[in-house]
């Protein structure tokens, strides 16, 4: 058996791969069920009743695939130039502890200045923190051929032990009795509710019109085509006399800085301030839900909405019927690993017999 590459890629597969991939791990995911003892038909059904079946439960699904759209953009865009970005667990966490620097720490005064313009300079902050992160892994890369996927995904834990520290130090609640987390932003940087009496906020909005311009960016603009330019191969990038240093650098920044504005959207949107389990695993979700959706920013926002949905259902199921609601890790695992053997697939064909 050896894999022969086809000499044009379908269209038509690319867009089914997806799908198909989602359907392998359906598939893969309800022989788990029944090992488990419970009904596969009947949890597949509570695990989508649950997601999408009724407000509250749509609330959540929105709510959860707000930081996984900024996540897997941050990702779509790092790995469509061939940065494979892993620390958006990380960035997204300093980008949290950067928002409450900035809407938190100097109780209520907002420096003096007002909440319209306290509100982007925390947005700015947050996403600094998350592109300052990944430009060290992705100068390594380019100064010392450093294997970003290693200094990426190894900083995440920096970036956690430091904000443990920073919750455990100058920025921890004095009112929190002991337990570590930050103080609170001003309320009135807080994100606007969509629907009222859930925790469907504003970062929704701007998480979908991030994808729009990265989209638009990738599409129309000269740094989109050395972008795509960089990712096909950055050898004939570099003899065309496109700048693939600075290329690779402003693409570091630029999904660094989405990965901080999932941290901001948190704390803006939904808590209020820092904690030390205040993300379930965006940042690495945000991979598969890059990967999923073809590296496309638009698809990027179907995909969230996907996991967001296999997340929140996972939880209402596993009350049902007794399946354990990691369930939904292994759902995720899956995916991703159907989604990369689809994405071979649909360049390569396999070929049997003698060479």
């Amino acid at each position: 058996m050896r894999l022969e590459a086809r000499s044009r890629v379908s269209r038509g597969a690319v867009l089914v791969a997806p799908f198909a991939a989602i359907a392998f791990t359906l598939a893969v995911c309800a022989a788990l069920v029944a090992w488990a003892g419970a009904p596969v038909g009947r949890t597949y059904a509570l695990l989508l009743e649950g997601a999408f079946g009724s407000r509250f439960a749509i609330a959540e699904t929105l709510t959860r695939a707000t930081p996984l759209i900024l996540t897997g953009l941050a990702a779509a865009v790092a790995f469509r130039a061939r940065l494979y970005n892993i620390g958006a667990e990380g960035q997204l966490y300093l980008g949290a502890l950067a928002a409450v620097a900035v809407g938190g720490l100097h109780d209520g005064s907002g420096f003096g200045l007002p909440p319209a313009l306290l509100f982007p300079l925390m947005l700015a902050a947050g996403a600094a923190a998350g592109a300052l992160l990944l430009l060290g892994p992705a100068w390594l890369k380019l100064r010392l051929g450093v294997d970003e996927v290693v200094t990426s995904l190894l900083l995440n834990f920096v970036a956690l032990l430091f904000v443990s520290l920073m919750l455990d130090g100058p920025m921890k609640d004095p009112m929190a009795m002991g337990w570590p987390q930050s103080v609170a932003i001003n309320p009135d940087l807080e994100l606007p509710r969509l629907i009222e009496r859930t925790r469907v906020h504003a970062g929704l909005l701007l998480a979908s019109g991030l994808a729009v311009a990265v989209w638009a960016l990738q599409r129309f603009t000269r740094f989109g085509f050395a972008l795509r330019a960089v990712g096909a191969n950055a050898r004939a990038a570099r003899f065309a006399g496109l700048p693939v240093g600075r290329t690779v650098l402003l693409c570091a920044l630029l999904s660094g800085a989405l990965a901080g504005l999932a941290g901001v959207g948190e704390v803006a949107g939904r808590a209020g301030y820092v904690t030390l389990d205040m993300s379930p695993g965006y940042g690495y979700a945000g991979i598969v839900i890059a990967m999923l959706a073809g590296l496309h920013p638009l698809g990027v926002v179907l995909s969230a909405v996907f996991v967001g949905a296999v997340m929140v259902g996972a939880d209402s199921m596993s009350r049902a019927v007794g399946v354990p609601n990691y369930i939904a890790d292994v759902i995720v695992a899956t995916a991703l690993l159907a989604m990369l053997v689809a994405t071979l697939l649909t360049r390569y064909r396999i070929r049997w017999g003698r060479a």
